[in-house]
This record gives structure tokens, sequence and C-alpha cells, in this order.
């Protein structure tokens, strides 16, 4: 499998973003490839375990972590292949949902993660949102923020669907100038860091793809693990959950989010963010803060 890694030095003093790096160069079932992630705090302590989405990567948590470990907890945020300091095959038909989703539970297995907090937007809730199911005893709570289910049962809306057709458009996608779009009062300087794993349209297969892995009927790849997802949140979940949603989001949004908190047993009324929109993470530590002020220990 033919990959480009991106150099270091477009990773060198990118702001509010001194975390060390950390690398599995052979995840089971991966071979050749090398996946990276972030590892801060207490080695036995709680774990968040925070999935990004497309374009980002693990830059996007960068004002929640240290909320997290002031807390206590140990967070873990990986890069998804495709994405951040994590290699980046170039075909785009490598990148399917088992592909990625298989990466991430050979992940939380190769680091022996319980306890785990699962805290996830955008695709990191789309493959997030069905692992716990399938890794039993490792999940206890839930932060969920601007995502959904791909069950491919219902309609995809208008927003997502003119997403889908400008990612189609622009195969070698402006990444930094859509954060500055996206997110108000992000400085430039931020913006380009979203854009430092990218340098150029061949190292961006992954994010090329994500829009059309979304499923859009029911015996789309990906749909009947969303639908068993779907009946296991409202059936068998038994730990606590937090929703926080940016309201400014045109596609993830607060209808979106209000029905993905009716398939969670259990979800108390959401934190609403009026000045977040989709990258809703870049609002910072308030939203630990208020799960960790409703979670009990």
């Amino acid at each position: 499998m033919e990959a480009l890694r991106t150099p270091d030095d477009r990773f060198s003093q990118l702001p509010d973003f001194s975390f060390a790096p950390h690398y599995v160069d052979q995840l089971a079932g991966y071979p050749g490839l090398r996946m990276h992630y972030l590892d801060e705090g207490p080695g036995d302590a709680r774990v968040a375990l925070c999935l990004h989405g497309q374009p980002t990567w693990s830059y996007l948590y960068r004002k929640m972590i240290p909320a997290f470990t002031a807390a206590g907890y140990r967070v873990v945020v990986p890069d998804l292949f495709g994405f951040g300091r994590s290699d980046k095959p170039v075909e785009e038909s490598v990148y399917t949902i088992p592909f990625h989703r298989t990466a991430l539970q050979r992940l939380v297995e190769h680091l022996d993660l319980h306890r785990i907090t699962l805290v996830c937007q955008d695709w990191g809730g789309l493959l997030g949102l069905t692992l716990p199911m399938d890794m039993p005893g490792r999940f206890d709570r839930l932060l969920v923020m601007n995502t959904g289910l791909g069950t491919g049962d219902h309609p995809l809306g208008e927003g997502f669907l003119a997403w889908r057709a400008f990612n189609n458009r622009n195969p070698d996608m402006d990444i930094a100038g859509l954060m500055r779009r996206a997110v108000p009062g992000i400085t430039d300087a931020e913006a380009q860091a979203y854009a430092a794993p990218f340098p150029d349209q061949r190292y961006k297969a992954g994010v090329r793809r994500f829009p059309n892995l979304v499923p859009d009927h029911p015996q789309s790849e990906g749909a009947d693990i969303s639908r068993r997802a779907r009946e296991w949140w409202k059936t068998q979940w038994a730990g606590e959950s937090f929703m926080a949603i940016g309201v400014l989001d045109p596609v993830l949004g607060p209808p979106v989010m209000q029905a993905l908190r009716r398939i969670i047993r259990g979800c108390p009324e959401p934190l609403t963010l009026s000045g977040a929109g989709h990258f809703v993470q870049e609002a910072g530590p308030i939203i630990v803060e208020q799960a960790l002020q409703h979670f009990h220990d």
C-alpha cells in the first residue's frame, strides 16, 4: 500500500500545541502504516478518548485536553489514517468505514484502555458511536458533539448534500480557508495549523473520501453497523452521557443532535453553545467543565 508521511517540520511551532507525539508502527491488521496519537495525563486514570472528523486532526482538541488533564484524566487523541501525523494512503478506495473503525478498535486494544469516556464529533461520532457495543467493559461515559449515526434509512439533508458536492468539486480543499469560515474568531495561524498535515493534494485522499462514505441507503457499507449501534444506545447503554451542541452548525446542528439525544438512553438536556459552529471543540474548556460537573465520580 502506497502511503505518504507528512514531514515533521510541518508540525513545528503550531499555536497552543506543545503535546508530545506518540506512534504505533504495527497496528494489528495495518502492516506498514504508522498511526499517531496524543497521550496526556496519568497512565492509570480515567481515559478521555477524543475522536476527530473531517478535515481536522488531533489539533482540534488542543483547548479541551488541558481541562481533562487538570481534572485528573488521561487523554488519548488519535489521528485517523489519512489525517494529522498518521500515515496517509494515497488511494482513495483504501478509506472505508471498516478500515477506520477497525483501526480505532485495534488502537484501544493496543493501549488496553478501560474506563473510557468517548469524546466524539463529526466522523469521530459516526465511527466512535459504533465502538462501545463491540468492546464491552471498556466504555462507561459519553461526551458527544455535533455528529450522528449513518444508518442509511433516513434521507440525507440538503446541507450535507451541499457539503458533499462542495467536497467533490474541490479535490485540493483549502482546509485553512474552510476553518477560517467555519470557526468564529480563529486566527490565521490556527487555521494554517489545521492544514499542516496536508502539504499538497496527494495527502488529502482521506479528506476527500469521507463525505462519500456517509451511508445514503440501507445497503450502504456501514449502515447495518450504525443501525445496530442505534438500537444498542437505545436499549443497552448503561453509562453516563453528556451532549454539547454548536448551534451555528448548518448540517449537524440542534435538530440533528436532538434526534440523536432521543436515541441515547438517559442522555440529559444538552449544553447549547450559541456562538459555536460545527467544530464545537473550539469553544474550549467550558464543554469539559460542564460535562465533568454532570458526571458522578
